[in-house]
């Protein structure tokens, strides 16, 4: 019961990653014709984007919480 857990430390913090993730999706789908593996890819990486900064909202100083 006293497993010990693979803990990672990242290099690169969550916006960080998420950012060079969609720079990358971006990039592969720049090399693709129009269709839907394409529009896969421009997805997902509109999803990081959002992601990213929705965590900066979240994570910016002096932030209040609503109510």
């Amino acid at each position: 019961m006293n497993e010990k857990r693979n803990r990672v430390r990242q290099a690169d913090s969550l916006a960080e990653r998420l950012a060079a993730d969609a720079l990358r999706l971006r990039e592969e789908a720049s090399h693709l014709e129009p269709g839907p593996e394409r529009d896969a890819l421009l997805s997902k990486a509109h999803r990081n984007k959002m992601a990213a900064d929705i965590n900066s909202c979240l994570t910016a100083p002096g932030r209040r919480l609503p109510g």
